[in-house]
């Protein structure tokens, strides 16, 4: 599933593209994905102009001038690619219809932006932009990992007394938004800290290093262009390359990376996902 990197990345892509353009055409191939399009879906993003295109957690945010927002979510296989637009030195043509083009955009200018899904775990909502807080998808998140409402006292305050470890802590989207699984196991090898220790035992100045480590991982990521596991690519069709420089994750058996570490990276199960980490450093 992309996680905060690879959608920030996206987003990077398409925000050229569709900040202040109008929607010339929407095409919308079949009646859903994971859920049902909301209805007339293809009619009410015809003609609208894209006021602002943002993020919140793992999801794309399209506020338009109709007074709705479009709410995107990639999902697991799903891949955005932008045609018939100058992209650096080089015009991407329009390419031919593929079986899974479940959404087609086509922009004022010539750009077009294609939602190909094929294993269709992606999503597409619309809401009134005032009421955007209050949609299922996004009620109750917590704050975004490189705003600052997401700081050292926050942290420590929200994993005091929680008996869960402190991967599961950091995976809840209430406690930190769009943190997944790559990320989190990168974060805690970093700081040295083991995901299966309980996260309100973990000493608070050890809770809060963990801010600026998460900040920094993020960072990276989204500048290396998001990790392309399996089926992510960027806008422009190219893969990522961060997971290159991944420390921990999906590392099992490799010598740990931390300096003047004589351990090795192991692979256990947590609440059913895979978790990378060095039993003899992270503690």
């Amino acid at each position: 599933m992309p996680e905060l990197p690879e959608v920030e990345t996206v987003r990077r892509g398409l925000s050229p593209v569709l900040d202040g353009r109008v929607i010339a055409r929407a095409q919308v191939n079949r009646p859903d994905l994971r859920w049902p399009f909301p209805e007339g879906m293809a009619d009410r993003l015809t003609g609208a102009r894209v006021i602002r295109l943002g993020r919140r957690s793992k999801y794309l945010l399209a506020d338009l001038s109709t007074g709705e927002t479009l709410i995107w979510h990639l999902g697991m296989s799903g891949r955005v690619l932008i045609s018939g637009q100058i992209l650096g030195e080089y015009v991407h043509a329009h390419p031919a219809p593929e079986k899974h083009d479940h959404v087609v955009l086509d922009i004022e200018g010539g750009a077009r932006i294609t939602f190909n899904d094929p294993r269709r775990f992606g999503a597409m909502d619309l809401i009134a932009t005032d009421r955007l807080e209050t949609h299922r998808l996004l009620a109750g998140l917590g704050p975004e990992p490189l705003g600052n409402a997401f700081d050292e006292p926050y942290l420590v305050a929200r994993l005091r007394g929680r008996m869960t470890p402190i991967k599961a802590a950091l995976l809840d989207q209430h406690v930190v938004a769009g943190l997944g699984n790559i990320y989190v196991c990168e974060a805690l090898h970093r700081a040295g800290i083991s995901p299966k220790r309980q996260a309100g035992r973990i000493a608070a100045p050890r809770a809060a290093s963990l801010v600026p480590v998460i900040r920094d991982v993020l960072a990276e990521a989204i500048e290396a262009g998001g990790s392309s596991l399996r089926d992510y690519r960027q806008t422009d069709g190219e893969l990522g390359y961060f997971q290159h420089a991944f420390r921990a994750y999906g590392r099992a058996g490799a010598p740990c990376p931390t300096s003047g570490c004589c351990g090795t990276i192991g692979r256990i199960v947590q609440s059913g996902r895979s978790t990378f980490y060095c039993p003899q450093c992270q503690r």
